[in-house]
């Protein structure tokens, strides 16, 4: 798999440290395959909790290899930030794709099927089924 064909997982948490922890979880959980580019996107640049539509614009930006970009978020204000920033239309790479999904699970999900080559579609479906996974 060539880096122009994956898919670019950003995770946005309104903390920094809650973002880069699951980008390691989901990474590290993705076994040996091709890397997936992973960015977290927490908190405000102050370092503060928050959401940052440039954090957001600029992890979305390093993760682009041009198969599209998911975009997993935590809260509502993330959501939000994240859907203003669509709406807008150019602060985000084509393909960037809102993807409604839990945050840790989905993530997982998303990191490890976009390690297989998977298209944009297929990344999103999973962590979207991510919903489903039973704990008891």
């Amino acid at each position: 798999m060539s880096d122009e064909q994956v898919v670019g997982i950003v995770l946005v948490s309104h903390s920094a440290q809650v973002a880069a922890s699951v980008a390691e979880l989901a990474k590290g959980l993705a076994g040996g395959g091709p890397v997936v580019p992973v960015a977290p996107a927490g908190g405000t640049e102050g370092g503060g909790l928050g959401t940052s539509s440039e954090l957001i614009a600029a992890a979305a930006a390093s993760v682009d290899r041009g198969a599209g970009v998911a975009v997993l978020t935590d809260l509502g204000s993330a959501v939000l930030t994240v859907k203003a920033l669509l709406a807008e239309g150019d602060e985000l790479p084509e393909r960037t794709r809102l993807v409604d999904a839990p945050f840790v699970e989905g993530a997982v999900a998303a990191v490890v099927t976009a390690s297989t080559g998977a298209d944009l579609a297929a990344v999103e479906a999973a962590a979207t089924e991510a919903y489903t996974y039973r704990k008891v």
